[in-house]
């Protein structure tokens, strides 16, 4: 990752020109040059950008002609530069030719912390940046590490003096840090106690309990309390930071520091944003919207209906959970318009807005933004829902049979009303309970065995019961005969198709028996193509249904 904290501009625009069209082999000298400059320059002088853009590049340049820096932001700014136009450079340490040190190599060189190692490369020490078995990381070359050491003898010496540990002194450290564990004490806990206790800093301490971890696995002192978390503990993390529990008591609880438990609530939160169902149906016009005032007319509540809604009156003897369906009035076209273009609309601002989320290093206002829009959308769609759980019931009731269960049937109704909601396109100006109603119809077709779909319809007590509540839509009866001729018309001009979109469109539309309809991604990921392509193939295949309907004089409804 690149450095974003540069002083001047002036340098950070010479890295990123270095980075993106430099070759390899220039990037190696450049960065070559730059160290020797380092070494060079002196805080209390001031230098022209010209000045050390040539040293570094050996061209005079355009730009920035007459900026003029100090010693000590130059210095800051050109280790910067080594460091990223390094990393650039993707150089496996194998081919560099010499030895390079890694921190904890040079740490055990010079017996000091890896945060001594940090606070000398701020001072002068370069460091770049080289592939060790194929992983980036920072790496000292023996000849930056001994003029570093030549120019700061003293340094060097103070701060070896300063952390060194005698035998004796680490022994009883290790011995009291594992009384410590013992009696069940963290590692953060451990440190800050033993730090206090021998006067030596939190860092030395903790360097030196890891050390002695890692060389003695058996006799470890944190073996379960250190390195990086399984991932169910990360969600166990994450499930009892949702019940209200604090990150100090997590903090304590899973031995770990504040700041890893922000950590891993930041990592698990992204991760489940990643995972929202967003899926949404396009639409042209939501890329026109600009304005709050435009949005505020999509987003706003929903339209009022032309006349007060008559409350159905309820049946007799009807359980709570049904009777409670008729107390949701019915949606007018507009009120339906409304509803699915606000659904889809926060979707597609909430998938945006996914799109730029970085899931190594997610913005929590970013994540709170999405999950807002997500929870308007949840809102929404129940909603919708609601309005129209009364049309699952009226199908239901005309499909049960001595081998169904009527509520049964209305809970698999349920969940194909829920997918119905989540597939119908309301820019087509179709009616939802239409194309609800053949969603509904469908799965009850493969669910339903034959002998029992085909025979009539058997009277029970709960049509009686549903007698006095007709549900005010058309008839169900006539409906489904009209889609039974319909689907055989479809599959007559499916042969206008190639074998490809063919697929898609059966895929799509869940066309296939005892399939449901999938989502673009869902296409995209079995034929090892990308979403947006999928889209593509399925728009110029409806194109030619279209074509071949006008031509047989079919009407298919949703391809007008």
């Amino acid at each position: 990752m690149m450095h974003i904290d540069y002083i001047h501009a002036a340098i950070r625009e010479l890295r990123d020109q270095q980075v993106r069209f430099a070759p390899r082999e220039k990037k190696l000298e450049q960065v070559d040059r730059a160290e020797l400059l380092l070494h060079e320059l002196e805080e209390s002088k001031t230098y022209t950008y010209e000045y050390l853009c040539y040293r570094i590049t050996s061209f005079r340049p355009e730009a920035h002609p007459h900026v003029r820096m100090p010693g000590g932001e130059a210095i800051h700014d050109l280790r910067l530069f080594v460091e990223d136009v390094s990393d650039s450079a993707n150089l496996p340490v194998e081919e560099v030719g010499e030895p390079v040190l890694t921190v904890d190599e040079l740490s055990r060189q010079f017996q000091v912390s890896t945060k001594t190692i940090s606070r000398w490369r701020r001072q002068g020490l370069v460091s770049r940046r080289f592939l060790f078995d194929g992983r980036k990381r920072v790496g000292f070359l023996e000849s930056s590490v001994r003029r570093f050491v030549q120019h700061n003898r003293e340094r060097v010496r103070r701060g070896a003096r300063f952390s060194q540990l005698t035998a004796e002194e680490r022994g009883r450290i290790i011995d009291y840090a594992r009384r410590l564990a013992n009696k069940g004490g963290c590692p953060a806990e451990v440190t800050k106690r033993l730090a206090r206790k021998t006067g030596r800093s939190v860092e030395t301490i903790r360097y030196t309990l890891k050390q002695h971890d890692r060389a003695n696995p058996d006799l470890a002192i944190f073996a379960d309390k250190s390195g990086p978390l399984r991932e169910d503990t990360k969600q166990r993390i994450y499930r009892k930071y949702r019940r209200g529990e604090s990150v100090e008591a997590l903090a304590k609880s899973f031995c770990r520091t504040k700041t890893s438990i922000y950590r891993i609530i930041s990592e698990m939160r992204a991760k489940r944003i990643l995972e929202l169902p967003l899926d949404f149906i396009p639409n042209d016009g939501f890329r026109l919207i600009r304005t709050e005032k435009q949005e505020r007319e999509i987003c706003g509540p929903m339209p009022a209906g032309e006349q007060p809604a008559k409350k159905a009156r309820l049946p007799s003897g009807l359980p709570p959970y049904l009777a409670s369906l008729y107390e949701v009035p019915l949606l007018t076209r507009e009120q339906e318009m409304h509803l699915f273009r606000k659904m889809n609309y926060l979707k597609y601002r909430a998938s945006r807005l996914r799109d730029t989320l970085a899931p190594a290093r997610p913005k929590s206002s970013l994540m709170d933004q999405i999950e807002r829009l997500y929870d308007q959308v949840v809102a929404t769609k129940n909603e919708i829902i609601s309005a129209n759980l009364r049309l699952v019931v009226s199908i239901a009731k005309r499909h049960v049979g001595p081998a169904e269960s009527f509520f049964e049937l209305v809970s698999d109704g349920n969940m194909s009303l829920i997918r119905a909601v989540e597939k119908f396109d309301f820019a087509r100006g179709n009616k939802f309970s239409t194309y609800a109603s053949w969603a509904i119809m469908k799965n009850y077709a493969r669910t339903i065995p034959d002998e029992h779909r085909q025979r009539d319809r058997f009277r029970t007590s709960h049509s009686e019961m549903f007698g006095t509540a007709e549900d005010d839509r058309s008839d169900q009866y006539e409906q489904e005969s009209a889609q039974l001729q319909r689907e055989a018309q479809v599959e007559r001009i499916l042969g206008r198709l190639d074998q490809r979109e063919q697929q898609i469109i059966m895929s799509r539309f869940g066309l296939s028996r005892g399939e449901e309809p999938r989502t673009l991604k869902e296409v995209g990921a079995a034929m090892g193509v990308t979403k947006e392509r999928v889209r593509q193939i399925e728009a110029r295949a409806l194109n030619k249904l279209r074509k071949a309907a006008e031509e047989e004089k079919i009407e298919i409804p949703g391809l007008e």
